[in-house]
């Protein structure tokens, strides 16, 4: 599958992915399916162990990421975000073609249409490979709303966020009570821990960073949305 030029967070649908090299992961985003969902596969670089964020859409695309040689990476895990069905359309397809584990917060669980292999909280560590990442439980958008954090020793933090946080804003909710407990996680457990240059991730749409959206985050809490 053939990527577009030099990462800048934009990928369009249907068309080609785009990968970021890091020194020990490489990350790919891919649009697929009709709603625009970003699916993110991460690689380890001493390994070849892989990881995908939301099995979102397009199974065949997905395996396309991995490759057909014999070096291909391995996909080892799947992490659901959260429960809604535009995130997991191909989970099954994709669990069922590579054996991988599959994981999600158990709030969630029940919706999926895998139940997964493993459940994980907030503060939990998934592996890829030699790098870890950090489950941020993220109530709101769902009651299993999760976002993955990626420590770079060598550089910025990098943050999967599925619904719930993107560019202008954090994701849809259902109800004040949900906003505002939405609006508090993302506060209190991502702007209040991470960095400005920490680049994250979404579940649509284009990337940012969070020293972009700081400055937003009163007016995002008085609009309540």
């Amino acid at each position: 599958m053939e990527l577009q030029g030099q990462y800048d967070g934009h990928v369009e649908p249907g068309g080609a992915p785009a990968r970021r090299e890091l020194d020990a992961l490489t990350i790919t985003k891919i649009s697929v399916g009709p709603m625009d969902n970003n699916a993110y596969l991460l690689v380890c670089r001493s390994t070849g162990d892989a990881l995908l964020v939301d099995a979102a859409n397009d199974s065949e695309r997905l395996a396309d990421l991995l490759g057909h040689d014999a070096q291909r990476p391995r996909l080892r895990t799947i992490v659901t975000t959260h429960q809604h069905a535009d995130h997991w359309q191909a989970l099954g397809a994709v669990a069922g073609q590579t054996g991988c584990f599959t994981l999600a917060h158990p709030a969630d669980a029940d919706a999926l249409p895998v139940p997964p292999d493993r459940l994980v909280e907030h503060g939990d560590t998934i592996e890829v490979g030699e790098s870890q990442l950090s489950v941020i439980h993220l109530r709101g958008h769902t009651p299993g709303s999760i976002a993955l954090l990626y420590r770079d020793p060598n550089g910025h933090p990098h943050l999967f966020t599925g619904d719930s946080l993107f560019p202008g804003g954090v994701g849809k909710t259902s109800s004040p009570e949900n906003f505002r407990s939405l609006i508090d996680d993302v506060e209190n457990r991502i702007f209040a821990e991470l960095p400005d240059d920490t680049w994250f991730y979404p579940g649509h749409g284009d990337d940012s960073t969070l020293g972009a959206e700081r400055p937003k985050l009163a007016e995002w809490r008085e609009r309540g949305w």
